[in-house]
Order: C-alpha cells, then structure tokens, then sequence
C-alpha cells in the first residue's frame, strides 16, 4: 500500500457534506478539518497495483462540493 495526503478544498459552505461522503466511502485511513487554504486532510493508502491519479480520480473527486484538490505522495525515507 502506498500513502497518501491529499489536501481538500470544499466549495463554501460544503465540508461537511464533502467529509461525510468521504467517510461513507470508507476509503480514508484519517480524515481531519484543517485551517488554512484547505479544509480537510485525509490519509490514504491506495493498493499497489493501483495507479494512483487514476484511483484518487474515481473513487474521491465526483464527491459534489470539492472545489480543489492537491495531493502528497510520500516515500520510505530510510
């Protein structure tokens, strides 16, 4: 599995409703409200095999009410 960040940037008005479609996805490992020029901040593993544009595309984006998204790749430093 490889992790994830991805920060969320919601349409005003819509975190919630954003960061309730994501929790009934089941998807996130964490998800957390944030300040800042995001809203929300969900962890992700995403399987191996999977690519990951394609995956964060299909199962996180046609969520209604995100605005923007920018996502961190992490890798094992040491």
């Amino acid at each position: 599995m490889r992790c994830v960040f991805i920060n969320i940037r919601c349409k005003p008005g819509h975190s919630y409703r954003v960061a309730e479609a994501i929790a009934l996805r089941e998807i996130h490992s964490e998800l957390y409200s944030t300040s800042g020029p995001f809203d929300l901040l969900m962890k992700l593993y995403i399987p191996e095999a999977e690519d990951i544009g394609k995956y964060i595309n299909d199962n996180l984006l046609d969520i209604d009410g995100i605005e923007r998204t920018e996502t961190t790749l992490t890798f094992k430093a040491f």
